[in-house]
């Protein structure tokens, strides 16, 4: 998604507290926070705390790189997740280093394992929930969920001793560093005719899109983070539609933005949030 720790965009205290006071007025179950590394924003506990606040029951998901757990100026952050019950959903493109390294770069699978063992020592793949994401290395759809989810618990569990519940298998889309990969591989058009020749009308149903709002990190609203990418936001006129100005009532039934890259998300058994959709 070309996100990467020299980035500038850097959500503010009072954009998160338009954003929790908004949540606060809707029965929106759910809050999940994803980057780049959504722990490197500085409000990043404070915003965790609010929500918690307003009602403890109500479900936070951090989307973990896990290297960020290890970094020095994040101490005591795994810790802090596992005090106020937040959901972790993490990357690890595969249970090899060969093949994690060739993807997010030199001594990131160590690392990744590393962080992986504290949060098990906390309760993590155990009494909270911990979730793996794979995404292809290349070019092609993602295998099977379970058969893939049963090798990562096989070999993560034999070789290192680390447990996990879910394994999430999400399709790489032809937008942003991907798209630059493919165009500069000559596979672009070949990689979007796999999409096309694969698309299953059964997924449309658990799409993202229907049940997800993304928030931008100046408040900006989209259908889904792919979309928020591509600039492809909810309009209010000729501007920008934030949050703060959107009624929750009016949020379901709203026609969705859709292009190319959404075949995506509807090839094979599909790609979601939560991972494959059939």
């Amino acid at each position: 998604m070309n996100a990467g720790p020299k980035r500038k965009e850097i959500m503010t205290r009072e954009t998160v507290d338009r954003v929790v006071d908004w949540f606060a007025r809707s029965e929106i179950p759910t809050i999940d926070l994803t980057g780049g590394a959504p722990e490197m924003i500085p409000d990043f506990r404070y915003f965790i705390e609010r929500v918690k606040t307003l009602r403890p029951s109500r479900r936070v998901i951090d989307r973990c790189n896990l290297t960020i757990l290890l970094e020095p100026g994040y101490e005591g952050l795994a810790q802090f997740l596992a005090r106020h019950k937040v959901e972790i959903i993490a990357s690890m493109p595969c249970y090899t280093a060969e093949n994690v390294n060739a993807q997010r770069g030199q001594g990131v699978f160590d690392s990744s394992i590393k962080a992986l063992r504290v949060l098990n020592s906390l309760g993590y793949g155990s009494d909270l929930p911990l979730h793996l994401v794979y995404n292809p290395v290349g070019a092609f759809l993602p295998g099977p969920q379970a058969e893939l989810e049963a090798d990562y618990k096989r070999e993560l569990k034999n070789h290192f001793g680390i447990v996990f519940n879910n394994l999430y298998t999400i399709t790489n889309l032809p937008i942003a560093r991907f798209a630059s990969y493919l165009h500069r591989n000559n596979k672009l058009e070949d990689y979007m005719q796999l999409l096309i020749d694969n698309f299953n009308p059964a997924t449309v149903s658990g799409l993202m899109c229907r049940n997800t709002i993304s928030v931008g990190w100046t408040g900006e609203v989209f259908d889904c983070d792919f979309n928020q990418m591509l600039k492809m936001n909810w309009r209010n006129g000729n501007g920008p539609l934030h949050l703060w100005d959107l009624d929750p009532a009016t949020v379901e039934n709203r026609e969705i933005l859709t292009g190319n890259h959404c075949f995506g998300c509807t090839a094979g058994t599909g790609s979601s949030c939560a991972g494959a959709i059939v």
